[in-house]
C-alpha cells in the first residue's frame, strides 16, 4: 500500500448508501456483509464527531420511471420498487416498516449532517457534493459504505478526479462478492488512493 501522504488534512467521513434497502434483512438488494461493518462505522463516526469534522451520507435513489440502471438492477422496477423514495417496506431484523431509502437507524444522521441524494453510482455525478465539500473546507475524504465495487468505488474514483486525497476503509465497506470486493480495494490502492482499516484511520486521531 502506498504510504499515506502528509497532506491528508481537513478530512470528512463520507458514508455511501448505508440504507435500509441495501443493509436490512430481506432487503431487495441486501448486502449480507453490510451489517458487520456497523461497529467500524460507529467508531469512525464517533471519532469524526469528537473532532468536529464533517460526517456526510449519500443515499441512492432509484428513478421511478424506467432508466438504463434498471437493466442491471431490475429490483428497482415495480412491484419491488427498490430504493424508491417514500416507499415503505417491512424488514424482519428491524421489526418495523421503514422508508426503504433511509439510512439505517444504527448510523442515523444527526441534524445538520449533509445528506447527498444521487440517482446513479457515484456521489459526485449530477450532485452538488464537490461544491459542498469545498464550502465546508474539506481537504480529504475517508470513504465507507456499500457496495464496495459499485457505488463506493465509483465515488472514491470521482474523489480522485476532484483532487481529494482519499482513504477507503477496508473493514467499513462491504460487497455481495468477495472477489470483486478484494479486487476493488486492490485496484483503488494501486492508482487512486489509500486503503486502510478503521483501526489505522482511528490511530491518526491520537
Amino acid at each position: 500500500m502506498t504510504e499515506q501522504p502528509n497532506t491528508f488534512e481537513d478530512p470528512s467521513l463520507l458514508i455511501v448508501d448505508m440504507q435500509n434497502d441495501f443493509v436490512r434483512q430481506d432487503a431487495p438488494l441486501q448486502v449480507p456483509d453490510a451489517l458487520a461493518t456497523v461497529p467500524a462505522h460507529q467508531a469512525l463516526i464517533t471519532a469524526f464527531r469528537a473532532q468536529d469534522l464533517p460526517v456526510i451520507y449519500t443515499k441512492f435513489l432509484a428513478t421511478q420511471t424506467r432508466s438504463l440502471l434498471w437493466n442491471w438492477s431490475p429490483e428497482c422496477e415495480p412491484p419491488t420498487k427498490c430504493c424508491w423514495q417514500g416507499y415503505r417496506r417491512h424488514y424482519p431484523d428491524a421489526r418495523a416498516t421503514l422508508d426503504c431509502t433511509e439510512i439505517i437507524d444504527e448510523l442515523r444522521p444527526e441534524a445538520g449532517d449533509l445528506i447527498v441524494e444521487k440517482y446513479g453510482y457515484g456521489a459526485f455525478h449530477g450532485t452538488a457534493l464537490n461544491d459542498s465539500l469545498r464550502n465546508l473546507g474539506v481537504g480529504s475524504l475517508v470513504i465507507t459504505g456499500t457496495v464496495t465495487q459499485i457505488c463506493v468505488e465509483e465515488t472514491a474514483r470521482e474523489a480522485f478526479h476532484h483532487r481529494f486525497p482519499t482513504i477507503m476503509v477496508s473493514d467499513a465497506v462491504s460487497s455481495f462478492d468477495a472477489e470483486l470486493h478484494a479486487a476493488a480495494l486492490r485496484n483503488f490502492a494501486m492508482k487512486f488512493g489509500w486503503v486502510q482499516s478503521s483501526d489505522e484511520v482511528l490511530a491518526a486521531f491520537g
